[in-house]
């Protein structure tokens, strides 16, 4: 896999840490691995199409620009980062048992099929969240909903098949992107 680029470090450090501190995963060899890969991009982590972040001088958040880029301070960005993962994986333990084998093992099967492409894996990943966000009932708005289950996905399936954690990351990381990235930027101001 490819290292991980400017427009989806946000995501990659997200679901990493959403993993990280998750309860139950199996595949903590697997996972530090993607650190030491340089899949994972702590401690620089960029903010895209930010323009209006508010900058604040009482140490919460601080930054600068890099290239027009807001690039926030490491050690800043990475605790924010952290906190909210962690409340992440609190909703994601709760919406875990709701999530039936079938649905794990359907996408255990696309992801071991080398017939599909990256896109056909990513459709197949965002088809399983949109189906479970409508069977599960959700007390929350519907981006943050996807974002926890997407990467819970991807913690039953890696917890099913260790092996296929850099690939189901890299295409949640991109699936994460693709559909949930502005709602992203929002959660972590």
């Amino acid at each position: 896999m490819e290292q991980i680029n400017g427009s989806v470090q946000m995501e990659s450090a997200l679901l990493y840490t959403f993993l990280e501190v998750s309860s139950d995963f199996k595949f903590r060899e697997q996972l530090y691995s993607l650190q030491s890969q340089g899949i994972v991009p702590f401690p620089e982590i960029s903010v895209r199409g930010c323009d209006d972040v508010e900058l604040q001088t009482d140490g919460n958040r601080s930054g600068h620009l890099q290239n027009g880029e807001l690039v926030l301070d490491p050690e800043v960005n990475e605790e924010v980062i952290r906190i909210i993962a962690a409340q992440l994986a609190e909703i994601g333990d709760q919406f875990d048992k709701e999530i039936k084998a079938r649905v794990v093992n359907d996408l255990v099967q696309h992801f071991l099929n080398e017939n599909l492409s990256r896109e056909e894996i990513t459709r197949c990943m965002s088809e399983a969240v949109e189906g479970l966000a409508r069977a599960i009932p959700l007390d929350m708005e519907k981006e943050k909903a996807m974002l926890v289950l997407a990467m819970v996905l991807t913690k039953k399936i890696a917890n099913t098949m260790p092996s296929l954690l850099q690939h189901v990351f890299s295409t949640t990381v991109n699936y994460i992107s693709q559909q949930l990235h502005n709602y992203i930027v929002r959660m972590l101001r």
